[in-house]
């Protein structure tokens, strides 16, 4: 058989990629991570008591929205980790700008506060259970993270991995916020961070095991 016969044999049955699968993959993973998520959530812990009463805080939605923005800027991480030969661009921004806001406002909070408040303000109540609760709840995004990975191209696969699990653990962390008491902004920055790094951390160790193509 001649090279030319060949090609176009094992062509002959392709059809063109649909305009932003790859997007519209993600997005679809990312919306059954944060249901599964909240599924878990009520189903391991419950919605907190005094969730309505939460509403009137700001910081109540302050760490909704660091949670989101985190996991936007995750998405536009992946996105492009998920094509080969693409440089990460402007989405290192949209990463790094949600942690370092919070860490900033933590600074501020412990320098505001008394040296007696301080160690109260990292650890809360629940400094020994957060993070394995969010990385519990992280289990169904991290799921499906990598399942619309191994629909992708990646090819820095430990790194596609991590990015997968810091997304998954951002989900994790938002659905985690409708149950978790803490409202303290050093807190935040360490427990959920914390509680978001365990399945990043699983994540690179899997993806050049489970992302190999």
């Amino acid at each position: 058989m001649k090279t030319d016969e060949l090609i176009g044999l094992l062509a002959q049955d392709a059809e063109p990629v649909a305009p932003h699968a790859i997007e519209q993959r993600f997005a679809m993973a990312a919306l059954a991570g944060l249901a599964g998520g909240l599924v878990l959530m009520l189903a391991l812990f419950g919605v907190r008591p005094g969730l309505v009463q939460d509403m009137a805080l700001p910081m109540f939605w302050g760490k909704l929205l660091f949670a989101a923005l985190l996991a936007v800027g995750c998405l536009a991480v992946l996105h492009r980790l998920a094509r080969p030969g693409m440089g990460l661009g402007y989405s290192l921004v949209l990463l790094a700008l949600p942690p370092l806001v919070l860490w900033g406002l933590a600074a501020v909070a412990l320098g505001q506060a008394g040296p007696d408040e301080r160690l109260p303000l990292i650890l809360g109540s629940t400094w020994r259970s957060c993070p394995f609760n969010i990385a519990a709840l992280s289990l169904p995004a991290f799921v499906a993270s990598f399942w619309a990975l191994r629909g992708a191209a990646p090819t820095r696969l430990a790194w596609a991995g991590a990015g997968a699990g810091l997304l998954a653990g951002a989900l994790g962390a938002l659905a985690y916020a409708l149950h978790c008491p803490e409202m303290a902004t050093p807190f935040l920055a360490v427990w959920y961070l914390a509680g978001m790094a365990l399945p990043t951390l699983a994540g690179a160790w899997l993806g050049p095991r489970v992302l190999r193509w």
